[in-house]
């Protein structure tokens, strides 16, 4: 039997726990509470199913009173475990971007990909089993998409960029968007008195900077009070983490542009956005180095793989 684990509130009806995905704090899944019913954002993968259950136990519901699950897009990290989760919540339909739909109905694309990066040993223990969802419960929610929760409206933005199969859910009642990768990353234990840093997300293969910036104007034009970020949990999206988030989105692309062609490409770009970083979260008071960098340091090597990427093909 699981630890207890910890379901953190960050606004009404709104709880957070941490998947157990990859390390602690990584990547987060949230519970969406409405009335006696639930609707769960992310997934994590298939080992997050037992965490998922004992969230849902310590807010008093079950996998039965789960109506909605809603991956952002269908990257691993967040949609990993959705076919398991259909399979324990036998009353919810998944909501899902148009252009990714397909791929969580028929995840053959999904799982060669990810073994292409990982390799079968890694795959297996990241993800496990990959399991299809039947499409007679899939909801594809187009841009503007207004789902009614039992009286809480939900609605979906369409916000490439990070992918182009990424949305965002805007929550009116509490002012919160849940924005998967497109507001970036941003990790709880790395904030200093009260400050957070955040940094953009630009995995493979569907980076595109342009349409990112665009995207995450679209998140501002909400007015939200918080993000609710995958990676890792809910912040305050003030004009100053709006500001760092679009100056190192311009900064990683220069890099991109600059190096991606030369022949030690992938050193150089990794310790020049590892240090542009890290100095910005000198910036803001942490003098930790060596456990910042070690905290950044999949992030940084999954961006760099996205920006040479993006600059091979674009």
């Amino acid at each position: 039997m699981m630890n207890k684990i910890e379901v953190i509130n960050v606004a009404q009806g709104i709880d957070v726990i941490d998947s157990g995905y990859y390390s602690e704090d990584f990547a987060a899944i949230y519970f969406l509470r409405q009335k006696n019913k639930v609707a769960i954002i992310e997934t994590g993968s298939n080992f997050s199913v037992p965490a998922v259950e004992n969230a849902l136990l310590q807010i008093g519901l079950a996998f039965t009173d789960v109506s909605y699950i809603i991956p952002t897009h269908v990257h691993l990290d967040h949609a990993g475990g959705a076919g398991e989760l259909m399979k324990q919540c036998l009353n919810a339909r998944l909501i899902a971007h148009p252009r990714g739909a397909r791929h969580l109905i028929d995840p053959s694309k999904l799982i060669a990909g990810a073994l292409a990066v990982y390799g079968e040993e890694k795959f297996t223990e990241y993800y496990g089993e990959i399991i299809p969802i039947d499409a007679n419960r899939v909801t594809v929610a187009d841009d503007n998409y207004i789902l009614d929760f039992d009286g809480r409206e939900l609605i979906f933005i369409d916000t490439p960029g990070h992918a182009r199969h990424h949305f965002c859910i805007w929550d009116k009642s509490t002012k919160s968007m849940f924005t998967g990768d497109t507001f970036g990353v941003s990790y709880r234990d790395l904030d200093c008195d009260g400050n957070a840093y955040i940094l953009p997300s630009t995995s493979p293969v569907q980076f595109d900077p342009e349409a990112l910036i665009r995207s995450i104007k679209r998140i501002m034009e909400f007015n939200p009070e918080r993000v609710c970020l995958t990676h890792f949990s809910a912040i305050k999206p003030t004009q100053k983490i709006l500001n760092q988030l679009i100056n190192s989105i311009h900064f990683v692309s220069d890099l991109a542009i600059q190096y991606a062609d030369k022949k030690d490409a992938e050193s150089i770009i990794y310790r020049n956005m590892m240090n542009y970083f890290l100095k910005g979260l000198n910036e803001i008071g942490l003098r930790d180095k060596t456990f910042a960098e070690k905290r950044l340091s999949l992030d940084v090597k999954i961006n760099t793989q996205g920006l040479i990427y993006w600059q091979k093909n674009s």
